[in-house]
């Protein structure tokens, strides 16, 4: 069992996420695999990441009511985001990579804390990627991307010359995370900690249509 650093995130919620496995980077209670060799075709960053054992993964499962999940999957990226900050300066750092997989949870729950934690950490170099079941989604090639096993959200170091290429939808976002850095700031110093605060914070940031 590792321990993750968790200084600069908010405290854990109710008890809505049951912890099934603690961080690892080989997970056997979710077979991961097969799902992480098909996503490397999509992502070049995946297989050197999980040759030198730089992803990591720890799986809940959802035992709650979703508005209780949402603010237990919120609380868990916010930890994995500080984990990687630790991190991103180091040996390999940019291929640095946190996985927060839940178990019988869906779109409804991850979109919130998605959003919310793009924007918090999108100024300092951390990206999130949301992967639910059931998404059919193709990449900037057409492809088709692969369904993943269990819904999950991907918190990982921010690559400047690319991810503003995929933040088209939010160009304000897209600008920040562009010129990204760590400067050590706490990036709840202006945002409460307290999950229905940050997802009022984050409703004022929904880009205009």
């Amino acid at each position: 069992m590792t321990t993750m650093d968790t200084d600069g995130a908010p405290p854990p919620a109710a008890g809505a996420l049951r912890l099934v496995e603690s961080r690892t980077t080989r997970p056997t209670t979710v077979d991961f695999a097969e799902y992480v060799r098909a996503m490397s075709v999509h992502c070049p960053y995946l297989a050197p990441s999980v040759e030198h054992g730089l992803t990591g993964w720890t799986v809940y499962e959802a035992a709650g009511e979703a508005p209780e999940v949402e603010a237990e999957v919120f609380h868990a990226g916010a930890r994995a985001a500080e984990w990687v900050r630790t991190r991103m300066n180091g040996p390999r750092g940019a291929l640095v990579c946190e996985n927060i997989a839940v178990v019988g949870a869906g779109r409804e729950v991850l979109a919130w804390p998605h959003w919310a934690l793009k924007n918090l950490y999108g100024p300092v170099g951390v990206m999130f990627g949301k992967f639910p079941v059931g998404d059919q989604v193709t990449d900037h090639r057409g492809r088709l991307v692969p369904e993943p096993p269990v819904s999950f959200l991907a918190v990982r170091v921010a690559v400047r010359a690319r991810d503003p290429l995929f933040l088209s939808r939010t160009p304000d976002l897209a600008a920040v995370v562009a010129e990204a850095a760590d400067d050590g700031r706490d990036v709840f110093a202006e945002v409460s900690r307290e999950w229905k605060d940050v997802k009022l914070w984050a409703q004022r940031r929904l880009p205009r249509r």
